[in-house]
């Protein structure tokens, strides 16, 4: 795993790179890439390579309102689960949250993906929300990082 390396999305070959692992690992997202370049507009975007292969992307909602809440989401492809990439991509993610000022860290997982929630919950995130976006019916869960955890 020394070899993984991120790096912030710049240009559109890059923002290819993130839409597809964002598409690949949550389905019911999946988004154009007008959409995911309004998102790099917002977040700060970044994708894992292992070498030159893409295994990985993160992305990190800046932080915002009462307590600077950041949002960290991190994201493996299947194929290379379960090697600690995703810990490396979320470790990254998390302290570039932190630089940007956050207070309170959160994700959000898509329910039925059972691997990211258990994820989470190794990490220190603990469940503060479920909900299905209007017209959807996919059910989102929203977590925040305790308080004691997450920093170094």
């Amino acid at each position: 795993m020394t070899d993984l390396r991120t790096a912030l999305v710049v240009g559109d070959e890059m923002l290819a790179q993130w839409r597809h692992v964002h598409n690949a690992v949550v389905p019911p997202a999946a988004m154009s890439l007008a959409r995911a370049r309004e998102r790099l507009g917002r977040n700060r975007l970044a994708n894992a390579y292992l070498g030159e292969v893409l295994v990985g992307c993160s992305t990190v909602r800046p932080p915002a309102g009462e307590g600077g809440v950041a949002t960290v989401i991190a994201r493996v492809l299947p194929e290379f689960r379960r090697r600690g990439f995703g810990t490396a991509i979320y470790e990254q993610a998390l302290a570039r949250a932190r630089v940007l000022g956050a207070g309170v860290i959160e994700t959000c997982v898509l329910a039925a993906n059972e691997d990211g929630l258990r994820f989470a919950g190794r990490h220190g995130f603990a469940e503060v929300e479920r909900y299905v976006l209007e017209g959807e019916r996919d059910e989102w869960v929203d977590l925040r990082l305790s308080s004691d955890r997450g920093r170094d």
